[in-house]
Parts: structure tokens; sequence; C-alpha cells
């Protein structure tokens, strides 16, 4: 197999790579509700300034999509692992979005659920609640326009002016009310986005908790269910068993933790969380196989398959959380989905080259590189441009 010379805490070494891992592709429907959140992919030879305006492929950004359609996955669009609010603009973001749902058509059986928030409304003293509310209904009524499906993100508007629970209640009262069909709510913790501390009017996750499971009871029927991002296993099941039943689930708990999310997916006697995940973009053959073999019943296999993405999925993840795209997008272009390792905004610099090659080593194990041999080619290429040889 091919080699690489890797930078690592000693030093420089030579590590050599194993064969990859088979992973059947699997067919929904699965027993758990799986969205892969997408990134976008930058056109690196267009004449812009990229931390001021970002220049899309959108080709190979679709493309990616169908490939996340075809392993069964629903697709989260214009989400943060798409740089929302990191290098993805809104007006970018809806034409993302409009660009998606035009490719779901021709795909039989595609889900897209794209994100709605207000990043076109910059934080500041003179922004206030009823600014926030007319900022949310411009993007929900622009994407169900689109005939979209809205997840409803988290705003950093929202988090500045906000004053007490009450406004969070109004804020998401008055946007629930008015959607046409129920929408899956997003709580994005403090270590993917800070401008987002204190969101629910608190910055204990426990009272916050409250609020949000508050706002859910008193607009359940509008409500698909939650993805909640704190990294944290026993706050999510906490607030899964929290959750209203209405019918024959209730309100659903996706699961936005990238730490636990095969232990949270797989559940326990009380229940289990659905997924809506970042990593799934970047491990989506082996997330789709597990999915395929818990539906069949058959928990070892699924166990088996995720457990060796977990360490991947961590290093992804570690602090600053907020650069885990950087990450995935690695991958992609490591497995040939893109041709280039470059990032809206200019984000594939958040990491280090120590980051970059423990990432390599990490997808290896797993057996998540699906052609060495160009795996290897392009790594010496990154590694080249950081100074290793």
């Amino acid at each position: 197999m091919s080699s690489v010379v890797l930078p690592g805490a000693s030093g420089l070494e030579t590590y050599s790579l194993k064969a990859p891992r088979q992973f059947p592709a699997g067919k929904p429907p699965f027993n758990r509700v799986a969205y892969a959140a997408a990134h976008v992919v930058a056109d690196p030879r267009a004449d812009n300034d990229p931390w001021l305006q970002p220049a899309i492929d959108w080709d190979r950004t679709i493309a990616f999509r169908k490939h996340l359609w075809s392993l069964g996955f629903g697709v989260a669009e214009a989400m943060d692992t798409a740089q929302r609010g990191m290098g993805l603009d809104w007006n970018d973001a809806l034409e993302l979005v409009r660009r998606s749902l035009d490719a779901a058509k021709d795909v039989p059986g595609a889900v897209v659920a794209s994100g709605a928030g207000t990043d076109h409304l910059a934080p500041g003293p003179d922004v206030n609640i009823n600014a926030v509310i007319a900022a949310y209904e411009e993007q929900c009524e622009a994407i169900e326009k689109l005939g979209g499906r809205i997840i409803l993100m988290a705003s950093r508007a929202l988090a500045a002016c906000a004053k007490s629970p009450d406004d969070y209640a109004k804020v998401y009262g008055r946007i629930l009310s008015q959607v046409k069909q129920p929408v899956i709510l997003h709580w994005l913790g403090e270590m993917f986005d800070p401008a987002l501390l204190g969101y629910w009017g608190s910055k204990d996750h426990m009272a916050a908790m409250d609020v949000c499971l508050d706002v859910i009871v008193a607009n359940a029927a509008k409500v698909d269910g939650i993805k909640i991002s704190l990294l944290d296993k026993d706050k999510e099941i906490m607030m899964r068993r929290r959750l209203p039943q209405n019918g024959s689930e209730g309100v659903r708990m996706y699961t936005g933790d990238d730490f636990n999310y095969a232990e949270l997916i797989a559940g326990d006697q009380q229940g289990y969380s659905h997924a809506l995940l970042g990593i799934f973009d970047a491990i989506a053959p082996a997330a789709s196989a597990a999915l395929a073999a818990l539906t069949r019943g058959d928990t070892a296999t699924f166990h088996d398959l995720l457990a060796p993405t977990v360490p991947l999925s961590r290093h992804i993840f570690k602090a600053p959380t907020r650069f885990y795209k950087t990450g995935v997008v690695f991958m992609a272009y490591l497995n040939g989905h893109q041709d280039h390792f470059t990032m809206v905004g200019g984000q594939q610099s958040t990491r280090s080259a120590r980051h970059l090659a423990e990432l390599f080593k990490l997808a290896d194990a797993a057996g998540l590189l699906r052609d060495p041999d160009m795996a290897a080619s392009r790594m010496r290429l990154v590694m080249a441009v950081h100074g290793v040889a």
C-alpha cells in the first residue's frame, strides 16, 4: 500500500496506509430518520476575494448531495456545515437551497430540509426582537416559496438582543405559528458558535433546556423535532425523555452530537435519537451501512461499523469546534469528491498540518479512504504546501 511522510509529535514519520473497508450501501427506509448536513465545494479558479465574496462550484456541490441521497440520507441544506455564517451568506444559501430542491426532483425519494435563520441581520444595538422576527419571516417565506421544508436555525441576533426567556418564547411562537409544515428546531451550542452563548436566555444548559421545552410544548403541532448540538450525551438523553408525545412517536430528537452519535442513535430502553449530523458528510458510506444494519436488527454490525469512525469524528470536531468544517471538506478532497482542498472564506487554513495528519491516519484506521493511492497522493500535495516532504 501507499505511504506518506507526515508530521508527528516526535518529528516526521512515514505512515503506510491500510486497505479500505467495504461498506454496502444502505437502502432506505431506515428505522431512524437520518440527515447529513452537507458542505459546499468552493471554486478555487474564480477571480474573487475569498474572505469577502464566496465562489461556489455549484456542479460539484450538487453532485455531493446526489452522493448522499444515493446512500439513503436526507440532506440538511445550508446549515453550519455548509459554512453558514462562516463564509456562506444568506443570498448564496438561498441559491444553494434552490439548486438542491431542483436536483432532488430528479432523485426518487430524495429529502431536503433547509436552514432558515437571521444571518442577513447583523447583531447590533439597534436590533430588537421585532427585527429578529422579521428576519426569520423573510427566510422562512423564501424557503417555503421554493417548496422547501425548514430547519429553524439558532439566531445570533436573537442571542444578542433577547432580554429574557420570554423573548425567545415570543420569537419562536410567532414564527412557528406561521410555518406551513412542522419544522426541525436547531439548538447549536456555543462550542459550535461562541455568539450563541446563553441561547434560550441562560448560560446554564439545564435552565435553557427548560425554556426550549416550554417552546416545544406550546407549539408541538408545528415541531417535527429538535436537533441539539451540545456534545453532551447525558443532556441530550435527558431532553429526549422530556419531549412531548403526540402520536406514534411525538416530537423527535435529532442528535447533533458528533462525539457520541453511535450510542445515541442506537438508544436505550426508553428511546433513541434520530440523526442530523455534520459528520455524516465525512463518513457517509459507513453511516449508511450501519443504519441499514440497525434497521434489520443487527446492532452488533451497527456498532462495528460506526465505532471506528468515532475517534475520527472527535478529532474533526475538537476545540475550537467551529472549525470542524475544515476536516469535513478535507475528507471530501481525500476521497475524490472534489479536486482541491480550498474552502469558501479561506477556511482551509483553520487547522494545522499536524491536525490534518492525524485526521488522515484516523480516516485510514476507520477504512474510510476509498482509494488509498489517490488519498496518499493528495495528502503528499497538502503536506508539501506545509513544508513537509
